[in-house]
């Protein structure tokens, strides 16, 4: 099987139901087919639409298997009748579906799919925007709807082409109008809610957005994969880049109009932290308000290492398809240009090639650098410089003091000649003070110490002077090198400290992920690719490749440039960072692993406790009940003998409902539990619901509209909490029950005027197996609130609490009408049912969405 080529898979993708995706999906099935292909249709679900149907015709459809869920059956696709068929081309509709439990199978339809391509078959499918995991809560701020059913992206992603489906708002809503998606009693509804043009426009906007994103993600593996350098001008990219100083405020502003005028246009801030030492004017406060400012601006940060400041901008640009560069104008003043030469701005300029180049003046242009800007290393310009200098600045002064002989005494002409060396020295080091050092004390012997015109070598003072001269050189030569070395040392630690902050600023904004540290190291240092591997490359694959190890059996590699060893030393720091979070991952992933039994163990310890307790006081006085009238030795009255009886029984009631209530959690828990829906009038339940209740007071619920619901489950949950109120309410006061019809609701209060309870406190209201303010396990089994949610929710209810206006705790079960169905039918409890108009998603299947546990 590992020499099978995995299939491949197409996704269909829609900004909502009825954009046409099933019947795009099943076209290309047919043009597939008649071309020569063999293809089978595994599912795909029509929703009773006749063009849909249609396309079925001419296509092989592999029979549905049914699935016994819940009292109910259902249909899905028959994943193993698929494989032994081995079809080319296998179309599966409903990416997003849930599988119904049971059978070995697995949870969603999207890992059946994974298992297809994997076989060799490839998959064509369909999917809506709001089925993407990273849109899931985007999504329910739209709608107002949450979903239940979502797609990892990077599944999505890994398809080999995705392709959009799309519709105009008013397209979509007129071929709902039309009947062309939906039964004509769901119309209305649909298009009031969830098919309003503002949902359409904002789920349309959010699928081109993605496959516009999806599709740059293909561009620029193109482009590497190909070695393009090159700017192809798909899409307005801006970059700004960042010096540290007070100016880069304005920049981004600047580069983020730019942005803004090219529809769809990207911002991105780089700053370049050089190895060999940083531009004077770095404030890193001003970089952590700057990197602030362009993600509120909708932009991205980054950080990058480069020895050539200008080069590392070029190189980024173009890796990054940039189309335009926003930098600002020097703040050098024109004296410092023309002694020093082009400035970053120029070079880049002169490297930009295609890429647009804007030099944006600002408040510090040409006002000087911000802190001294002296070289902290020998440039190749300053190695040149030095001994030209000491060759040529002697004899400038020589010249210079020959026009003003007789104003200037010895003494100063030597000082002067000594100054000049030093001048020479703080140049370029210690050959050229040397090569200075020489050149002066000769000029000095032959123009100006007597007899003029001569060499008087042979004089001791004329030889003490060479060596004074040259010591001074020398000396001073070697102070500036030491000096030179230590701020190149500090400059380098300063840049990896800047780096390794970004890092950290990085991690600490959550992107801390593998994948993200390993895209964060790649574009720091340049590279072409970065990726974390068990074993280091051997063989052709280590060419150019540069590996560090990062933690016990992992480790990085980057390809790309040849990093210096500066770079390598912050390289080592990032690789700790990625072992460090591949560790917590395979922590992460053993702790998911031994959570589950944990929990078991901490459920099976809470119920022996709890049954421990709660059954123990009914079988006691229950034994203790019989057992006294079994005893011969006492001669009980008919009234005692009565009282006896009454707490036998009452206490074997007790047990009874103890049992019921655990088989009853059991079953919500494991799914088992069969409903039967039907129109349910309240006054049906309640007087037998709250026979045992002693004080209660029922108003308001003669005209309450039938709730779609099981009449027994709907009993026990009334009994459970008119029961619990009982218990808070004080003597005398009655537990009051109340009901209430709204938008296609029905709320049933139950009111007690107990102490209530803090809003803090109530999720721990419905926990089973603990009754709220124990401290321990040991005080009860506590299942009543527990089982009331459960079976509210299993009828596609809510129970929720809330405060009692002067007092006490109500509790709320909200259930819907049962006016809009169209005779009794069994759901599963996990089931939206049909009445629900908002979400035309889930209803329109008959398969369970979203099982709730």
């Amino acid at each position: 099987m590992s020499d099978v080529r995995a299939g491949r898979l197409k996704v269909y993708l829609g900004a909502a139901p009825g954009v046409g995706k099933t019947y795009r999906m099943l076209d290309e099935g047919r043009r597939r087919a008649a071309r020569g292909a063999d293809v089978v249709v595994g599912f795909a679900e029509c929703h009773g639409r006749p063009r849909t149907e249609a396309m079925l015709e001419e296509l092989e459809v592999v029979p549905r298997a049914r699935r016994a869920y819940r009292g109910g059956q259902f249909e899905e696709m028959d994943l193993a009748a698929v494989l032994a068929r081995r079809p080319q081309v296998a179309i599966v509709d409903e990416f997003a579906h849930t599988n119904v439990p049971g059978g070995g199978r697995n949870p969603k339809r999207w890992q059946d799919i994974e298992v297809l391509l994997a076989a060799g078959i490839d998959v064509v499918t369909a999917l809506n925007i709001q089925h993407l995991e990273s849109l899931n809560d985007v999504v329910e701020r739209i709608t107002d709807l949450p979903q239940n059913e979502t797609v990892p992206d990077d599944v999505v992603r890994r398809a080999h082409q995705v392709e959009l489906v799309d519709m105009p708002p008013e397209g979509l809503r007129r071929r709902m109008a039309h009947g062309n998606v939906y039964a004509p009693e769901k119309v209305d509804a649909a298009l009031a809610n969830y098919f309003r043009t503002g949902n359409l426009t904002a789920l349309r906007q959010l699928a081109l957005l993605w496959v516009a994103d999806r599709v740059d993600e293909a561009l620029q593996d193109y482009r590497a994969r190909h070695g393009i350098g090159r700017v192809w001008e798909t899409r307005e990219r801006v970059v700004v880049a960042l010096t540290g100083g007070t100016e880069g405020d304005t920049l981004v502003r600047r580069a983020a109009r730019i942005a803004a005028r090219s529809a769809g246009g990207d911002l991105l801030a780089v700053h370049v932290a050089r190895s060999d030492g940083l531009a004077a004017g770095v404030s890193h406060a001003s970089l952590a308000r700057q990197r602030r400012l362009v993600e509120d601006l909708g932009g991205s940060y980054h950080s990058v290492v480069g020895d050539d400041i200008a080069t590392a901008l070029v190189e980024f640009a173009r890796a990054e398809n940039a189309t335009q560069l926003v930098l600002g104008t020097s703040r050098r003043g024109r004296l410092e240009r023309f002694l020093t030469g082009p400035g970053t701005g120029e070079i880049v300029t002169a490297l930009s090639g295609d890429i647009d180049v804007h030099r944006v003046t600002h408040e510090r242009a040409g006002r000087g650098t911000l802190l001294p800007s002296r070289r902290r290393t020998l440039s190749p310009r300053r190695m040149v410089a030095g001994p030209v200098a000491g060759l040529v600045l002697p004899v400038l002064l020589t010249v210079v003091l020959a026009q003003v002989r007789g104003t200037v005494n010895l003494t100063s002409e030597a000082l002067l000649f000594l100054l000049a060396v030093v001048g020479v020295a703080c140049i370029g080091g210690v050959a050229s003070a040397l090569i200075a050092s020489v050149t002066a004390s000769l000029l000095l012997n032959y123009w100006f110490i007597p007899p003029v015109g001569s060499f008087t070598l042979d004089d001791p003072n004329a030889l003490l002077a060479l060596g004074v001269f040259a010591v001074v050189a020398v000396t001073v030569a070697a102070v500036v090198d030491r000096s030179l070395r230590l701020s190149r040392r500090s400059a380098r630690a300063t840049a990896e400290a800047e780096t390794m902050s970004s890092l950290a600023g990085s991690i600490v904004r959550g992107g801390a992920t593998i994948p993200a540290l390993l895209e964060r190291t790649r574009e720091t240092f340049g590279m072409d690719s970065a990726e974390l591997v068990d074993e280091p490359p051997d063989g052709p694959d280590s060419e150019g490749a540069t590996v560090v190890p990062a933690g016990p059996g992992a480790h990085l590699a980057l390809r790309g440039r040849t990093l210096s060893s500066s770079e390598r030393r912050v390289l080592a720091a990032f690789a700790a960072h990625v072992g460090s979070a591949v560790e917590r991952a395979r922590l992460a992933e053993a702790a998911a692993e031994i959570e589950p039994v944990r929990a078991a163990d901490r459920m099976r310890t809470a119920l022996l406790r709890a049954v421990s307790h709660d059954l123990r006081t009914p079988l006691a006085a229950g034994w203790a009940a019989v057992t006294s009238l079994r005893s011969r030795d006492v001669e009980f009255s008919a009234q005692d003998r009565d009282e006896l009886l009454a707490a036998a029984d009452e206490s074997m009631a007790k047990l009874n409902r103890l049992v019921e209530n655990l088989l009853d959690l059991s079953r919500l828990e494991a799914g088992a539990l069969t409903l039967n829906l039907r129109a349910t009038a309240l006054e049906e339940v309640l007087p037998m619901a709250l026979s045992e209740v002693p004080e209660v007071v029922v108003a308001d619920v003669e005209a309450i509209p039938a709730v779609l619901a099981d009449p027994p489950l709907l009993e026990r949950v009334i009994a459970n909490l008119a029961g619990n109120a009982a218990r808070h309410t004080p003597p005398g006061r009655p537990v009051l029950v109340t009901a209430s019809a709204l938008a296609g609701r029905v709320e049933l209060r139950v009111v007690d005027r107990g102490p209530g309870l803090p809003a803090a406190g109530r999720d721990r209201l419905f926990e089973p197996f603990q009754r709220l303010g124990d401290t321990d396990n040991t005080t009860g089994l506590g299942l009543g609130l527990a089982l009331a949610r459960g079976l509210t929710e299993a009828m596609n209810g809510t129970l929720t609490p809330e405060d009692t206006p002067g007092g006490g705790l109500t509790m709320v079960v909200s259930l819907p009408f049962a006016e809009r169905t169209t005779g009794t039918t069994t759901y599963p409890m996990d089931q939206p049912h049909p009445i629900d108009h908002r979400h035309p998603i889930d209803h329109q299947h008959p398969h369970p969405r979203g099982a709730r546990t």
